[in-house]
């Protein structure tokens, strides 16, 4: 009697068993259902058009005849004989430089400034997030005014104050900077971000450091920097991978997009579009590609391995 409960009970959980398998089937085969759309877009939309990159990248291809392959050829021409390839890649490396850095800590400033309690605060705080609204043609045309050397705004102030303009845009010790000078306009979205995160630092953090004698320095350094370190960490990842992006601002505010005077504004992007759609040279242009993704990779993988050693993620154990 016993030996047939047992069976019994055993059959009864191989059943239950059987029938939490096949829910768990179902469940698992909703998911890959729900997830083919992004499957689809993601193997002809993404996959697809970066493995055909990577293999035009390796042959003589201006979209109008058929393609030859040519092995490593656009790789050695590009680092032995396109001298444009480390200009370009040298301003591409002059603006991350010197962009990604200031943007990030001006944000982080502007952030906290905007995070007091005074009266008026949401207005300000709508005013510096307008820019960030404003992109395209529009604003760099409207920089191109401000930046003009005789007439522009930025120089009719300086002469206020009895400071000589530079040529800003004509001058290429000047073209750079004014572009930097101009990124920095746009605070507003990395403030926005930082503000939210400043908006979940604890104030019993401030209020223990007040009582301990804590001036406002010190709260910033050793308690506001801490606790916003994984949004500042995204902020630079993301700003990195932008910067290395630059094209618009050169390709709009010089003639014809041919880089400004003695090619100072000749960005990786934009040399690369011009070997794509004013050479036709499609397969030296996919190969410019490939080495500015692996540049963006390398840099991107240093700050993810360079992280634990300053991100701070509030509840981990240091």
């Amino acid at each position: 009697m016993e030996k047939v409960e047992r069976t019994a009970i055993s059959k009864t959980k191989t059943k239950k068993a059987h029938k939490h398998m096949t829910i768990q089937r179902k469940e698992e085969l909703q998911g890959f259902v729900f997830l083919t759309p992004w499957i689809i877009g993601f193997l002809f939309i993404t996959a697809g058009p970066l493995l055909f990159s990577l293999y035009a990248s390796f042959t003589n291809y201006d979209v109008t005849s058929q393609m030859e392959f040519i092995g490593f050829e656009n790789y050695i021409k590009m680092f032995t004989q396109d001298s444009l390839f480390w200009t370009s890649l040298y301003n591409t490396l002059y603006y991350v430089a010197f962009s990604v850095p200031l943007t990030t800590a001006g944000a982080v400033l502007l952030a906290v400034l905007l995070n007091q309690g005074v009266p008026g605060m949401r207005f300000y705080r709508t005013i510096f997030y307008l820019p960030a609204v404003l992109s395209g043609v529009g604003v760099y045309l409207l920089w191109m005014q401000l930046l003009a050397p005789s007439t522009g705004l930025i120089n009719t102030l300086l002469a206020f104050v009895g400071i000589q303009g530079p040529a800003w845009l004509f001058d290429p010790q000047w073209t750079k900077p004014a572009l930097i000078f101009m990124k920095l306009w746009s605070l507003g979205g990395g403030m926005l971000l930082y503000l939210a995160s400043l908006q979940g630092v604890p104030k019993t953090l401030y209020e223990a450091a007040e009582i301990d004698g804590a001036n406002a320095f010190h709260r910033f350094r050793h308690i506001t920097l801490p606790m916003i370190t994984p949004v500042i960490f995204f902020d630079l990842v993301t700003s990195l991978i932008g910067g290395f992006q630059v094209f618009q601002e050169a390709y709009v505010m010089t003639e014809s997009g041919n880089g400004g005077p003695a090619n100072s504004l000749v960005f990786f992007n934009l040399h690369m579009w011009n070997n794509a759609f004013e050479s036709f040279d499609m397969g030296y242009a996919m190969g410019m590609s490939w080495v500015l993704f692996v540049i963006i990779l390398i840099l991107t993988l240093i700050n993810i391995k360079l992280a634990p050693r300053w991100v701070h993620y509030e509840g981990e154990d240091k």
